[in-house]
């Protein structure tokens, strides 16, 4: 048996997630940048064109995420069933265009999977930091 300590009864008070697009996208943008003038100057430009585009996709993602949210949360029953079917039609959809694209066009159809990588790293990262910064402020 362990014993409750005033520490252990209070509890967590989630920060709220950062959810706008702004830093990110100036983040992905220097990055997309680099990652095209990399591409250039190995002549593959194609690469970076395809870069750009996996990363435009995991941000249209994102938006649509936020739209899905706030709309079953407007509810007066949300159900996580609707966010989970159209969280996963959504992403089956952009997987598949990615790997499309990377067979079709190899070896530059590659920098679409790449894209979608980096920018989801980067949007994941914009929101748990700020989340884990708030929660070691807690007591």
């Amino acid at each position: 048996m362990s014993a409750s300590t005033s520490a252990d009864s209070m509890p967590y008070v989630f920060p709220t997630a950062p959810t706008s697009m702004r830093r990110p996208a100036i983040i992905v943008g220097v990055v997309v940048l680099a990652v095209a003038a990399a591409a250039i100057a190995l002549d593959h430009p194609w690469f970076g064109v395809f870069f750009l585009l996996g990363t435009a996709a995991i941000f249209g993602n994102a938006q649509m995420v936020i739209n899905s949210v706030k709309a079953v949360t407007a509810e007066d029953h949300p159900r996580k069933k609707i966010l989970a079917v159209n969280s996963a039609v959504r992403l089956g959809t952009i997987t598949v265009l990615a790997l499309i694209a990377a067979f079709l066009v190899q070896p530059d159809g590659l920098g679409v999977m790449f894209g979608l990588a980096i920018g989801q790293v980067i949007l994941v990262l914009n929101t748990v930091i700020p989340v884990m910064k708030g929660l070691r402020k807690q007591p």
